[in-house]
């Protein structure tokens, strides 16, 4: 029986769906975003994949989702009215955070307004001792009070967190139980449910974030899940979290904080199988869309991974070194960095004269000035379609392009203002637009102390192929690889992703002094959690691995680097976790201390194992094959060159070398081939060009 598997991913601009059956054959969709309702361009896509794969809604087994809800909720600031229940004493450590700025000196920087106002912070005098003794016990008078102000207050959800409760949640879960009992109308997320870990700031911060977008996430997979059954498909529904696993809706709709980044991850996990399929095992993974750009690593096959990450505007990043810029959350993901640079981006001229190249975009509505459904100002879009990059249509021919509307927007926006002709002013966006991309390449080779040289530059996204070569040639990077249906990979990378779920104890103590008999007691609880969790979605024990780690740290050192561990600890195994968090310590930092070494969490990371996607086994038959070259036109590749007439090739015909100037084209996205590059297939069907 002929059973699939559907990915997807929703854009700012576009969704990507894709469609792999049992056979190994994939089809693909991309359809218009859909800003008021984000499933409604989901079901649109599926509808319009079951048609083109010719199956019936009962062949789909499941249903893999990446969703930009959780991340558009925090940039946007539309979550939820948020109240805060803490320890008396400490209403205010979401405004203290970590007394650092990101960039010292910049006097313009402004500190982001905490998600919890601070007349709906309210402190509780329960208390804890550092050791989990109970010092003062929760009273329920004051919790009812506070909820009564919450209320009246109309605050729609709450987020509990006390001092200490990490090491006991007897309070914390006191506190939680009284209020969902006496006000079941409001959501609560206490931060032993999401964050069970020391240092107070962290975890009420990823507290206060779980709280704040709960509401949005909740409804909109719940709405989703309804919308899947309207169409006949009973399949579960599978959500793509910040490290690039999968998790069922139920979890995302309790701990929405593990799913900010959901979807981002995805086309690193499927950058690192690719690598796998095809034997590269150093790439840098960029993906650009038509709201943001991102970019990271994968390091010797393995995906460069954290377990913190702050959300903000213009360039994200879980960079050591860049701290307290924008809402913190202490949740696994894949390390990436993001620039709000994408296609979508508008271009504007601040008041000094400089142009400037996003991070607003004009999405899927009102769009691109060449989309002409109501976008007036320039984008990165208009100054491909200018310069002659992207075709006259795009999404399989779904939307035709407006270039005189394109060029108008550029030409009275830009190029007059700046005395320059449509061209000059197009090249500049582009220009601009690729310097920010730029950097965040940068955020995750060179400010590693990793030099970019030495990868591959794997690109996919919509609007990744257009720019990959020049970025490359910006950064010295000499070879540039584009998977086959680069517009639609990160909905690919869910397919090849696997259902996990995240496990922590708290462990402190000397790493000499190593209880191992506690040790291997932890270890056991938190196996026994994991598998009792992924029983109730239906997994087998068999077909669970689990992998543990122990948070490592210098004595007196306020962060940890996670070293791996065996199931069962023994007394040998001291000195050699010691190595490893050494050797570890001195790949990040470059020298290591002699002190001591402190323990501080033992993780757990549950995954149930499927088969591996290999992309050299993947087939399609979905698109019209023409002969190679199907058409010419003008591309202007730069100011030195000019216009040149450039030969634009059928993606799907293409199986054999080009030289450049070309231009690749295919429903999902436009490949550039600059003038004295050349471009060959591989044995996966990628596109592999040599700069």
């Amino acid at each position: 029986m002929r059973t699939a598997r559907i990915g997807t991913d929703i854009g700012g601009t576009f969704t990507d769906l894709v469609l792999l059956d049992n056979l190994g054959q994939t089809f693909y969709a991309k359809v218009s975003s859909t800003p008021s309702d984000p499933g409604e361009a989901v079901l649109t896509g599926i509808r319009q994949l079951l048609e083109t794969a010719d199956l019936d809604v009962g062949a789909v087994t499941h249903v893999l989702h990446g969703t930009t809800v959780g991340s558009n909720t925090l940039l946007q600031q539309q979550g939820a009215k948020c109240g805060l229940l803490t320890t008396r004493g400490f209403r205010d450590v979401l405004e203290i955070g970590r007394l650092r700025t990101p960039v010292i000196f910049d006097l313009l920087w402004d500190k982001p307004e905490p998600l919890v106002a601070r007349r709906y912070r309210i402190g509780i005098g329960e208390r804890m001792s550092a050791g989990g003794e109970v010092l003062a016990p929760v009273e329920r008078d004051e919790i009812i009070a506070a909820g009564e102000f919450f209320r009246a207050e109309g605050v729609e959800s709450v987020a509990i967190c006390f001092l200490n409760s990490y090491r006991n949640p007897e309070n914390e879960r006191a506190a939680e139980a009284i209020f969902r009992e006496a006000f079941p109308e409001i959501w609560v997320t206490s931060s032993v449910s999401v964050l069970p870990e020391i240092r107070e700031y962290e975890r009420t911060s990823t507290t206060a974030v779980n709280a704040y977008v709960l509401p949005s996430l909740r409804k909109y997979l719940q709405r989703l899940e309804t919308g899947l059954r309207g169409i006949g498909i009973t399949a579960p529904l599978l959500v793509s979290n910040s490290n690039g696993g999968l998790a069922a809706a139920s979890t995302a709709q309790e701990k929405p904080v593990f799913f900010i980044t959901s979807g981002r991850a995805a086309g690193v996990v499927g950058a690192g199988r690719l690598g796998g399929s095809v034997d590269m095992a150093d790439l840098i993974a960029f993906d650009m869309g038509g709201t943001t750009a991102s970019a990271s690593l994968v390091q010797n096959g393995k995906l460069t991974r954290s377990n913190e990450y702050e959300f903000r505007a213009g360039i994200s990043t879980p960079s050591r070194f860049i701290k307290a810029g924008g809402y913190l959350m202490r949740v696994p993901n894949v390390d990436v960095a993001e620039v709000g640079s994408g296609a979508g981006s508008i271009a504007a001229i601040d008041e000094g004269g400089l142009l400037h190249v996003g991070p607003t975009s004009a999405g899927a509505d009102p769009g691109p000035a060449c989309y002409g459904i109501g976008g007036m100002k320039p984008t990165v879009t208009d100054a491909n379609v200018v310069l002659g990059y992207l075709p006259s249509v795009l999404a399989g021919g779904q939307m035709k392009l407006d270039v005189d509307g394109a060029r108008k927007a550029i030409g009275d926006k830009l190029a007059t203002p700046l005395g320059l002709d449509v061209e000059a002013a197009a090249v500049g966006v582009r220009d601009v637009a690729n310097a920010n991309m730029a950097r965040a390449i940068r955020a995750v080779t060179v400010e590693r102390g990793v030099d970019p040289r030495d990868f591959t530059l794997l690109a996919f996204g919509g609007s990744g192929p257009v720019h990959a070569c020049d970025l490359a040639k910006m950064l010295g990077i000499k070879t540039v690889l584009f998977p086959r249906a680069p517009g639609v990979f990160t909905a690919m990378g869910m397919l090849a992703g696997n259902v996990e779920r995240y496990f922590i104890r708290a462990f402190p103590g000397l790493l000499h002094a190593l209880d191992t008999r506690a040790a291997n007691a932890a270890i056991a609880d938190l196996s026994d959690e994991a598998y009792a969790a992924l029983a109730g979605e239906g997994y087998d024990r068999s077909a669970i691995s689990l992998a543990f780690e122990l948070d490592l740290r210098f004595r007196g050192q306020d962060s940890e680097v996670p070293i791996a561990i065996s199931a069962s600890l023994g007394d040998a195994d001291q000195a050699s976790i010691r190595q490893q968090f050494l050797d570890a310590y001195i790949a990040l930092y470059g020298y290591a201390s002699t002190d001591q070494v402190e323990t501080v969490n033992i993780r757990l990371s549950a995954t149930v194992v499927g088969d591996i996607l290999d992309f050299k086994k993947l087939t399609s038959s979905q698109f019209d094959i023409r002969d190679g070259v199907i058409d010419h036109r003008d591309v202007y590749f730069s100011r030195e060159s000019g216009w040149i007439r450039t030969p634009i090739i059928d993606r799907a015909a293409f199986d054999g070398e080009v030289t450049g100037p070309a231009i690749l084209q295919s429903p999902d996205s436009t490949i550039v081939v600059p003038p004295g590059a050349s471009a060959a297939l591989d044995a996966a069907q990628n596109i592999i060009v040599s700069l």
